[in-house]
């Protein structure tokens, strides 16, 4: 365009600028071009200026002699010179400034959180009639109410107010939230009962006796010497660094997890200790302390049944034959001579499943328990007397009757009777069924021996429990609603006659059953709706009647996964480790090492935490599903105070 307008009579050079300049006005990188242009006249002049104004581009003007040149050159690169200096020294400030800053900027944002938080809550109060003074309700424990009154004080001194800050203890008919006081070893515990659902105000709170029975139960399914000391290990450390690793904030939903329940784990695996001691299993291996109570006489070819010895083989223990009764049982767990034996299976199934309703049957009645005393302190007799005691009657006459047959068994049956002694699982459905046979004991006739008595009034007993149970159902269901409905009788009775409204009906207040309420609550003074109770009623003794019989079966997940674990780990010894002892030669010993690294990582990967994983989810469910719906209610919510530390250790803004 130069050429065109000047006709040729101008001489252009420019060249590009490799680095790329901030826009002032914009604040975005370009890049430019830097030119200059030679030409004659005062007319060429202005139509070069006016094509450069056209395209915005910046002007400089240039000395017409060569020293005013350099001269402006030398003044240029001074200028450049002293800004480069300014500019390095405000970045040298600037970096000094964020470094002292970045020394306080957390306590800066938690200075911010809690003012924030402070004018939030504020916003809540209300100004009273002479907008002088503001007034706030809220909830507090009673327990810190002294304390409480303490820190207005000291708020008081401190501000210099003259007006001391009042607090008054009110009344309300609104149900107060629930507060349970934990510290860093409950609070895991807390929040397991927490997940079911926040517990009605002041009824029994289970996490006290959930510290206990909760490891209990997943130690009785994960049973395992050698695996219960890894978790105790791995637990133990998080426990003892857990100062270090909480001020590192390792972010991650799963560590936090895990970091959160560190106590539950170290109790889990101290707990798995102890099974496994009893279990006698130490990483599918049993140990050898105080000496086998089994002792044989017999050959391997007489063990075998006139067949050809072999080495290794497994023999069948018979306790008649080859337990030496004159030293007694194995004095703690299970005799190491069992994990030689072909019939160990049968035997340990026996034992656990035995076990597991025991377990099952103590743990529901302590739950039907601990309702009794959230009945009692809610003044709530009525239903001590047609929930609790039938409830009771029924749980016992049921499995509590079976749970004595077992002990029963166990002392009153030797070795020797063994093999024609009474089915436990058989005479419970016989019990049902009122089928006994009158056959001997001897059982000339052929008859089974499962189905022979265990004493001489069983048939008498069994039907009257049967019967027992049997009236316990109509009992829970019926006898309620008719002393409710006899109560709301005699509250109408009671209403004076001249307090009726134009439709002929009684007026009053609202009349509750029971000082409880709740479902015990009928309505009005003029209505009393039976079929709403009587239907209430009826789903929670189904409820309760098919549930003791469905929780009772699904303890038996105590034997099913400790058979499991147990198993597991004696199928990787035997495919892995029990391999690598077998390989002869110097190619065994590197062998051995590769093998033992890949038992280490399987034992830690399958046994320890999938395993792990399993029986903490099975643990769980049996607390919520098989206990706590004995008593709990978990209908309430959670008390939220107002706290400082809560708001800083999250990353959840205040307002939340």
């Amino acid at each position: 365009m130069l050429w065109r307008v000047c006709r040729g009579n101008v001489f252009l050079r420019h060249t590009e600028i490799e680095a790329p300049l901030e826009d002032p006005h914009t604040g975005n990188e370009v890049y430019k071009s830097v030119f200059i242009i030679f030409f004659q006249g005062d007319q060429l002049k202005n139509r070069v200026k006016k094509i450069c104004e056209a395209f915005r581009a910046t002007l400089y003007p240039c000395p017409e002699t060569p020293g005013e040149r350099r001269e402006m050159a030398f003044g240029v690169m001074t200028r450049i010179e002293d800004l480069t200096t300014v500019l390095g020294q405000t970045q040298d400030h600037r970096h000094r400034v964020l470094v002292a800053a970045a020394k306080n900027i957390n306590m800066w944002f938690i200075k911010v959180h809690k003012i924030k938080a402070i004018y939030h809550t504020l916003n809540l109060f209300n100004l009273d009639v002479t907008q002088k003074c503001l007034i706030g309700e809220c909830w507090c424990p009673v327990m810190d109410l002294d304390r409480i009154r303490l820190a207005l004080r000291r708020g008081t001194e401190l501000s210099g107010a003259t007006v001391p800050s009042i607090l008054n203890r009110m009344d309300t008919p609104e149900v107060p939230p629930t507060y349970h006081k934990t510290n860093k070893f409950t609070s895991a515990y807390q929040g397991i009962v927490d997940a079911y659902g926040i517990s009605n105000y002041r009824e029994v709170n289970p996490a006290p006796f959930t510290v206990i029975t909760f490891p209990f139960l997943f130690a009785v399914m994960f049973g395992d010497l050698g695996h219960g000391l890894v978790m105790a290990v791995m637990a133990f450390f998080l426990v003892w660094k857990e100062k270090w690793i909480a001020s590192r904030r390792i972010e991650g939903e799963i560590f936090g997890t895990i970091f959160g329940g560190r106590y539950i784990i170290f109790m889990m695996g101290l707990f798995s200790v102890y099974t496994g001691i009893i279990y006698n299993d130490i990483f599918s291996k049993s140990f050898n302390i105080f000496g086998p109570r089994w002792m044989t006489n017999r050959t391997i070819y007489q063990f075998q049944d006139h067949g050809e010895p072999a080495h290794g083989t497994l023999f069948t223990l018979d306790p008649v034959l080859d337990f030496k009764y004159g030293q007694g049982p194995y004095p703690f767990g299970l005799d190491p001579t069992w994990a030689l034996a072909s019939n160990k299976i049968s035997f340990i199934n026996s034992f656990k499943m035995k076990m597991s309703v025991i377990l099952g049957v103590m743990q529901m009645m302590f739950g039907i328990i601990l309702s009794c005393y959230n009945h009692l302190f809610f003044g709530k007799l009525i239903n001590v007397f047609c929930e609790f005691i039938p409830q009771v009657l029924f749980l016992l006459c049921m499995f509590g009757y079976l749970v004595v047959l077992i002990f029963y068994k166990w002392v009153n049956f030797h070795a020797s009777m063994a093999g024609c002694a009474p089915s436990l699982l058989i005479g419970l459905i016989n019990m049902f069924l009122f089928k006994y046979s009158d056959n001997p004991k001897n059982n000339a006739d052929g008859t089974p021996c499962l189905q022979n008595i265990f004493y001489d009034t069983q048939k008498s007993f069994q039907s009257f429990l049967v019967l027992l149970a049997l009236f316990c159902v109509p009992w829970m269901l019926c006898v309620k609603p008719f002393i409710l409905h006899r109560r709301w009788k005699a509250s109408q009775a009671a209403l004076p006659l001249h307090n009726v409204d134009e439709n002929g009906h009684a007026e009053g207040g609202k009349v509750q059953a029971s000082h409880g309420g709740g479902h015990d609550d009928h309505g009005d003074g003029a209505t009393f709706d039976f079929g709403n109770i009587i239907i209430y009623q009826a789903i929670h003794t189904i409820e309760f009647c098919l549930g003791i019989i469905s929780n009772t079966a699904s303890y038996l997940r105590l034997w099913a996964l400790s058979l499991a674990h147990s198993q597991l780990s004696e199928v990787l010894w035997n495919m892995v480790m029990k391999f690598s002892f077998n390989i002869n030669g110097w190619g065994g010993i590197p062998l051995l090492f590769f093998l033992f690294a890949a038992w280490s990582f399987l034992t830690l990967a399958i046994l320890v935490m999938m395993e792990g994983m399993s029986a903490f989810l099975h643990a769980l469910r049996l607390h919520w599903v098989e206990f706590q719906n004995k008593f709990y209610g978990g209908q309430g919510y959670q008390f939220q105070p107002f706290s400082f530390a809560t708001m800083t250790d999250g990353n959840k803004p205040v307002d939340e």
